[in-house]
């Protein structure tokens, strides 16, 4: 913006110099004299106006002069703008194919509509590793603008996944506007990882979640169903949904509910609840465990044994959880 508005400002005193000045030299009206400063400034010289007077004629050579290193000025700094904002998206490119191909264990964002940015913003805060598919070019300034590693193009191409590294990811998240795409997307990806856990968005409408499940989900999220669920628990029960609320954000009462991954390496291997003493050294209450064979265990009792490869859900102050994460 800045190169436009020095040419335009130097283009406009170039016609006005000239102008005032062949309206002086030549004693030519003002209209006139802007006429013959056009055709001299574009070189286009169409002769039924010519400097008569020596005066104007030596003006008309500096004009000449100036103007000719104007348009070779233009042309330069266009030419300029254009070459480095090729090379700087091909560096951008570049340098962000290179950051993905480093990806491992990572979330694949299919859709940067509001439940995508919701997404992406709760993951980052959870220091997730993601990228997004998104083929918008406004959507994808505003990933530009907050940072996020993102992908051009259309979720449901196979090599768009491929470049994603759908083969080291994690899990993918299908939240494009329309069931018909979250079919393709979903299909797409089942198809080149089979064990892949994806997640995709349902519209709510008729059979749409059982298409989903065929065509390869893991998990079917209606938003509509979800957020009347809520309201309506919002008017049964306040207190507990309000409870839930701050324990899922970690709100004012930083207090926060966690799930923790218990390694084959862990101290707390094998040992009872009482034996791990989560509770006195942490502050930290287990509200449930959930087996590898998936089976959970709500309110576990005293008795109950630590093993490998479950998962705690855990409910305590966030440093206390991050503490005993670490022991994990």
């Amino acid at each position: 913006m800045r190169k436009i508005i020095i040419i335009a400002v130097i283009f406009v005193l170039l016609v006005l110099c000239g102008t005032f000045g062949y309206m002086y030299f030549e004693n030519m009206g003002f209209w006139m004299g802007m006429y013959l400063t056009i055709i001299t400034v574009f070189t286009v010289g169409y002769g039924d106006f010519v400097p008569i007077h020596p005066a104007g004629r030596v003006f008309t050579v500096f004009l000449v002069i100036f103007s000719v290193s104007f348009v070779f000025y233009t042309f330069t700094k266009i030419t300029e703008t254009m070459i480095e904002g090729e090379l700087r998206g091909l560096y951008k490119r570049r340098k962000m194919n290179k950051e993905i191909g480093r990806l491992h264990d990572h979330y694949i964002v299919c859709g940067f509509g509001r439940i995508g940015k919701e997404i992406c913003k709760i993951l980052k805060e959870h220091h997730r590793s993601f990228l997004v598919i998104e083929k918008d070019e406004d959507e994808l300034k505003s990933l530009e603008e907050l940072q996020y590693m993102r992908l051009q193009g259309d979720a449901s191409a196979d090599e768009v996944l491929q470049t994603a590294g759908i083969e080291r990811a994690k899990g993918l998240v299908s939240v494009v506007a329309s069931d018909a795409d979250n079919l393709y997307i979903t299909l797409t990806a089942r198809g080149l990882s089979p064990n892949l856990f994806i997640m995709a968005r349902s519209s709510g409408g008729p059979g749409v979640q059982t298409k989903l499940k065929r065509a390869g989900a893991t998990k079917v999220i209606s938003p509509y169903s979800i957020g009347a669920r809520r309201m309506a628990h919002l008017i049964v029960r306040p207190t507990v949904t309000d409870f839930i609320d701050l324990t899922m954000r970690a709100g004012e009462l930083d207090l926060m509910m966690e799930e923790l991954l218990v390694s084959p390496t862990s101290h707390l291997n094998g040992k009872n609840l009482i034996e791990s003493e989560i509770r006195k050294k942490y502050d930290v209450i287990v509200v449930a465990i959930k087996r590898q064979d998936g089976t959970m265990l709500f309110n576990p009792k005293p008795d109950s044994v630590i093993m490998a490869g479950d998962i705690l859900i855990v409910l305590g102050a966030t440093d206390h959880i991050v503490g005993l994460g670490k022991e994990m």
